[in-house]
């Protein structure tokens, strides 16, 4: 219809003219970021040079190619353009009856010089890019003198279960965590101890990448959250300090953090690192109450927990590029972290009763307890450029260490319904040191290679952990419960293997093929219970990408891959953790590990409007806190198991809205439908449920250098495993105002302002009816400052990825 229009207007307005000029031309180029890398979906114009006026106009493609095709011959230019880069005209230039290349098109972000002062264009809080979602943390006015962890609560499709300590992607588990493309090598309960301890103004940005390739390791089932530290452009030094307290309403301690960050590059060299302290405490509270049946009769426990915890963090991250030549680059990277957390008090009052709420027997539990752990990361980088059309060579190893100490100890009082003493208190302590070693090789090389690009690689890691478990109970003595002491350790080797190939197969459609496989070999053995488990598998992993540009405003992409993730190093050890004499968590040494078939399609508008949905089916789902009883004694207990099936249907859409030049808004919806099965016991355990994230940032720009913004995120129910959850919320208030040249910038700020995020769930299935209500000081108001001297073009250290990227997460500590 569009061919059948022009050629009528040309025939009815140009009649005369058309003879004349069938002379047509090609015009074709391409469009570069500051990096040199292709840029997609750039408005690219073709302007006639008399009057600059439109002759035509269309956005690069996936690879940042354009093409005008039948152009009139005459003369003319073109204009390239993106928010946030400066508008880049050609020369003039002639189209005849041939082809017109172009040269590449670089775009350089927007930047003005008024009077020494750098004004450069914000990009928002949610960028939206084809194959990931990117939170622009520094840009945000209520993530100042926030932790890591608080700034993912914000962003899109993510879900912070504090109760659980999980991070959930897309509604489901299994989140692969990087930092600087690579990952600190902990589990899931110390990473998120580590993120409640990282000061978001160390943070530049977050990347959400939910299919990765077969480059990719392929642990985790939801896919990547790659956190991103600040860096620097161009030469001399530069750095920046950030000051900053809070002071949370519930009656917590508070917190306060410092950093420091510098960089220097000269001639070959650059040289970088910051440092952070971090420091409070807060209050947490857990109310559970659950029923147990056996033999006719039921026993209930009602219980209230309250704990107040202190810590301290201390961090450091170094490191050095070195030039060796124009071709050869050397970098070496160092990283350390320190934590001190310790809860010096701890009650939980607990109340028996029996089925006609008739108060049997009572107890009080005061508790102790201290972790203290420390992390150390090394690694050796060096990347070979063979020549300047992608063919390079990239080598990394790293070492990894992990230390930790900590301890329990339980006092517990019993009383009559009368309220006097039943019996002598019950005292336990425990105390577990334990070690994790871990290094890893990897090379990775890439070529062109015909019409496409060749991509493979080759990883080998090694794990070895050891912790040691000692169980003591109080008589005259202290003496060890053999029954409860143990010692596990734990050995694991990878070795994997990867081939990429992309191309294109038109010139609007372009593919991506890729295999990975990966040879497991682990051995588990708990000295004390003298049970060794001993695996060896291999598993393969392929994955498949397609993008069609479908015009000039629409892309379509399409996803498929196959991933696995190995149980939690500690989710293996078989022995016990106290919270009562009647409550604790147990480890699981037959747990299997997950695989997850994953299939995903993508739809961007312009780079503006990002829909996806997305499918995966998890067999052998590794489910956390799944409960048990063991009715005769009025025990209940947590594990991790394996369960059959999780089924996951995810629809996300995320755009910004430009509402006036002063006010942008920046929304996001993602609707999620889960499906558990598997057998509990003997009984079919079936259950589904629909639930929905909403999430809105605005941001309004004022005078006087004065900025704010308003944000909040909802969730709906949803169920995880055998626990159903309530609606969760947050609405968070910020205010800025910049100083001194734009040099400083003071930041107050309001965090749930209604304190709606709590959780509360139930656990209902045949004899479990487990109640649990947690609260924790997510409400706070903080004050940062953060100051930025020296050159402020110094270009900071290369991003690169590094070997050790999927082990880190499944180191576990209690």
């Amino acid at each position: 219809m569009k061919f059948f229009t022009k050629l009528v207007a040309l025939l009815l307005v140009s009649a005369p003219l058309w003879a004349q000029n069938t002379n047509r031309g090609l015009v074709s180029g391409s469009v570069l970021d500051e990096k040199n890398v292709p840029f997609p979906f750039v408005n690219v114009l073709l302007l006639k040079a008399k009057d600059s006026t439109l002759a035509k106009g269309m956005t690069s493609d996936a690879d940042g190619k354009f093409a005008f095709e039948s152009i009139e011959a005459g003369r003319y230019l073109t204009l390239v353009s993106m928010v946030g880069y400066q508008k880049v005209y050609s020369p003039v230039f002639t189209v005849a009856n041939s082809e017109v290349k172009l040269s590449p098109v670089k775009l350089t972000t927007s930047v003005e010089l008024l009077d020494e002062v750098r004004v450069v264009a914000q990009k928002p809080f949610i960028e939206q890019q084809i194959d990931r979602t990117v939170v622009n943390v520094e840009n945000s006015i209520v993530s100042a003198g926030a932790t890591a962890l608080e700034v993912l609560e914000r962003a899109p499709g993510v879900v912070v279960d504090q109760q659980n300590d999980a991070l959930k992607l897309r509604g489901k588990d299994g989140v692969l965590v990087q930092i600087d493309g690579k990952r600190s090598f902990l589990s899931q309960t110390e990473l998120m101890n580590l993120l409640r301890n990282t000061p978001s103004d160390n943070i530049e940005k977050i990347e959400l990448i939910t299919n990765p390739s077969a480059k990719y390791d392929a642990a985790g089932n939801s896919g990547i959250i790659n956190i991103v530290f600040k860096k620097n452009k161009n030469y001399g030094t530069n750095g920046n300090f950030t000051v900053g307290g809070g002071y949370m309403p519930d009656g917590s301690v508070g917190r306060g953090n410092a950093s420091l960050a510098l960089n220097h590059r000269q001639g070959k060299i650059n040289i970088f690192g910051n440092g952070s302290v971090y420091s409070g405490g807060h209050v947490n509270t857990n109310d559970i109450y659950r029923t147990i049946p056996f033999e006719g009769e039921v026993t209930i426990f009602d219980q209230n927990n309250k704990r107040r915890s202190n810590y301290q963090n201390y961090s450091i991250r170094t490191g050095m590029d070195y030039s060796l030549t124009d071709k050869t680059t050397l970098g070496v990277l160092a990283s350390a972290f320190f934590n001190d957390w310790s809860q010096p008090e701890g009650i939980n009052n607990s109340r028996i009763l029996d089925g006609d709420f008739n108060l049997i027997r009572s107890f009080l539990t005061q508790s102790t307890n201290g972790q203290k752990t420390n992390n150390v990361t090394t690694n050796l980088n060096v990347k070979h450029k063979f020549d300047d059309k992608g063919k390079e060579l990239t080598f990394d190893a790293d070492y990894v260490h992990y230390g930790g100490q900590s301890f329990n100890n339980l006092n517990t009082t019993y009383f009559k319904p009368d309220g006097t003493l039943d019996g002598s208190p019950d005292l336990v302590r425990n105390d577990m040191p334990s070690t994790i070693n871990i290094g890893v090789v990897k090379l990775d090389y890439v070529q062109k290679l015909g019409k496409g690009k060749f991509e493979t690689g080759l990883k080998s890691s090694y794990v070895k952990s050891d912790n040691d478990l000692t169980f003591e109970v109080k008589q005259d003595v202290w003496v060890i419960d053999p029954t409860r002491t143990n010692r596990f350790k734990y050995t694991e080797n990878i070795n994997a293997v990867y081939v990429n190939y992309g191309g294109k197969l038109s010139e609007k459609t372009t593919y991506q093929l890729g295999f990975r496989a990966e040879h497991t070999h682990s051995i588990g053995n708990s000295v004390t219970l003298n049970d060794v488990r001993d695996r060896n598998y291999l598993n393969l992993f392929p994955s498949v990408f397609l993008s069609q540009q479908l015009d000039s405003s629409n892309v379509l992409n399409f996803s498929y891959s196959r991933r696995i993730d190995r149980p939690d190093y500690q989710s293996l050890n078989p022995f016990e953790f106290y919270l009562d004499p009647y409550t604790f968590e147990r480890g699981n040494p037959n747990l299997r590990p997950q695989y997850t078939h994953a299939l995903q399609v993508t739809h961007v508008y312009k780079s503006f409007i990002n829909t996806s949905i997305s499918y995966s089916r998890i067999n052998d789902l590794i489910a956390r806190e799944v409960p048990r009883q063991i009715p005769s004694e009025n025990k209940t207990f947590v594990t991790t198991e394996n369960l059959d099936t999780q089924d996951n249907v995810n629809l996300t859409v995320s755009l910004p809205i430009p509402i006036a030049k002063w006010w942008t808004l920046q929304a996001n919806l993602t609707g999620s439908y889960n499906r558990y099965k598997t057998f509990y016991g003997d009984a079919l355990y079936d259950v589904n449920q629909l639930n929905y994230n909403i999430y809105a940032s605005n941001q309004f720009k004022m005078k006087n250098n004065w900025s704010a913004e308003l944000s909040g995120w909802y969730n709906s129910p949803s169920v995880y495993g055998f626990f159903v959850s309530n609606p969760q919320g947050m609405i968070n208030l910020g205010l800025q105002k910049s100083v001194w040249e734009k040099k400083g910038t003071f930041r107050l700020n309001v965090s749930d302002i209604f304190w709606m995020n709590k959780f509360s769930g139930r656990a209902q299935f045949q004899d479990i009816d487990l109640r649990v209500r947690s609260t924790w000081p997510s409400r706070q108001i903080r004050l940062t400052f953060t100051y930025n001297f020296g050159n402020q073009n110094v270009k900071g250290a290369r991003q690169r990825n590094t070997g050790a990227d999927d082990l880190q997460q499944r180191v576990k500590s209690n």
